[in-house]
């Protein structure tokens, strides 16, 4: 097994001091991401110095020497062994290379983006990423003299309202975009709270404090006519085609999206169904709870055309993504398929007559809603089929009766 990290002694020659020293520093690699950083250390040597305590038989002079180096990368390995999951920003902060780190926002953010790196949670981590970003641009605009930290104790309510207005008015962020930002700062809160690097009492959110906004909940349901209409029509490409039969496999296996569809593999099918766990939530969810979608005429043959059903049990499905692929790479691959589709489905969609906003996440949204508008199937039924544990999300999926439905039930309920 690799190791998670790897340190030495190192020579910091880029940097020379007063007489002819060169900082000594702690220098840690991390072979799966392939990154190194330099910590500083309390040594300042000469080239030649230097060289003569590490070399593998030191003169008496540099055993002493020798042995406080030794000492020195040995501590740091103890402490790299009790890290986890190990980062550079939580190594610095338990070897107290920071000791105030831990009031940083941004430290907390840097840690928590290499532990969804670390673990694979390449678009969490890209949130993250995002929302960093998006403060530090924040801290400019404003003229702090230093926009490479943000104290938890200068984010106050009246801060968030004017980084709120910053993100509307200045860079025309949509209300969506916006929650996303500061959903990902009250996460990092959060975190801070639970390694009780800050106080609770510094927590800006939640009842009496500042919300965080909702989006305006568009609906993304198609009516049924309308999904007709789109799986008769003519496609004017292979590419069309192809994204139309995935948007439709994602409609028929209760809207399933289009990472899960990607992640399928040949033993997640027992022969009349499918089962697995939402990609979304495999991380996140108390309890996991495996998505039974059962195979339809329609779902069987996508798998024949585009798929590679019954060899090994490990291999995908469709040919998206595979195991040689780092889960950057995998990350990528499935964002590209993702785009595929949108583009070709829009174009078909447009061509004839429909909403020019459609997307793959719409097939997701139009099974929910007309499962409970053509197939009479409960709220109940929809939450469990989507994997939703709270039923307000399945609700924000829902895009309500038609006046002809409601007219409907109100002649049913005057026949008497």
């Amino acid at each position: 097994m690799v190791k998670k990290y790897q340190i030495s002694i190192f020579l910091d020659t880029r940097h020379q001091k007063e007489g002819k020293l060169f900082p000594v520093k702690l220098r840690v690699y991390m072979p799966e991401t392939k990154k190194a950083r330099l910590f500083p250390t309390k040594f300042d040597l000469t080239e030649k110095d230097f060289n003569s305590a590490v070399t593998i038989k030191p003169r008496t002079e540099f055993k002493d020497l020798r042995l406080k180096l030794q000492a020195l990368e040995q501590h740091a390995n103890e402490v790299a062994e009790k890290t986890n999951p190990f980062s550079f920003a939580l190594f610095k902060k338990r070897m107290g290379f920071g000791k105030n780190d831990g009031q940083d926002a941004f430290f907390h953010y840097r840690a928590v983006i290499q532990s969804s790196m670390k673990e694979g949670r390449i678009g969490s981590s890209s949130s993250y990423e995002q929302s960093l970003k998006s403060l530090q641009q924040f801290l400019v605009y404003k003229n702090v003299r230093d926009a490479h930290t943000l104290g938890f104790s200068s984010i106050t309510q009246e801060w968030l309202k004017d980084y709120e207005r910053y993100m509307v008015k200045v860079k025309k962020l949509t209300t969506t975009t916006v929650g996303i930002y500061l959903r990902a700062l009250r996460a990092v809160f959060n975190s801070a709270i639970l390694a009780k690097d800050i106080s609770q009492d510094l927590y800006p959110f939640g009842k009496n404090k500042h919300r965080i906004p909702t989006g305006n909940n568009i609906k993304k349901a198609m009516p049924f006519n309308d999904l007709r209409i789109l799986r008769d029509a003519k496609a004017g490409t292979p590419e069309q085609k192809k994204a139309r039969d995935f948007f439709f496999f994602s409609y028929a296996s209760n809207g399933m999206n289009i990472k899960d569809i990607t992640l399928l593999k040949n033993k997640d099918f027992d022969g009349e169904a499918f089962r697995f766990l939402r990609a979304k939530t495999i991380n996140t969810a108390k309890e996991k709870r495996h998505i039974t979608c059962y195979l339809t005429p329609f779902t069987s043959q996508v798998i024949k055309d585009y798929g590679n059903s019954g060899g090994n049990p490990n291999d995908y499905i469709f040919n998206i993504i595979n195991d040689n692929l780092t889960d950057l790479e995998k990350h990528s691959a499935i964002k590209k398929f993702t785009r595929f589709v949108n583009q070709h489905v829009k174009t078909l969609a447009v061509a004839n007559g429909l909403t020019i906003d459609i997307s793959s996440y719409w097939a997701r949204h139009s099974w929910a809603s007309n499962a409970i508008t053509e197939a009479g199937q409960s709220m109940e039924f929809v939450m469990e089929a989507l994997g939703h544990s709270n039923p307000t999300t399945t609700m924000n999926y829902f895009a309500g009766f038609d006046d002809k439905a409601k007219k409907g039930v109100t002649d049913k309920l005057m026949d008497f």
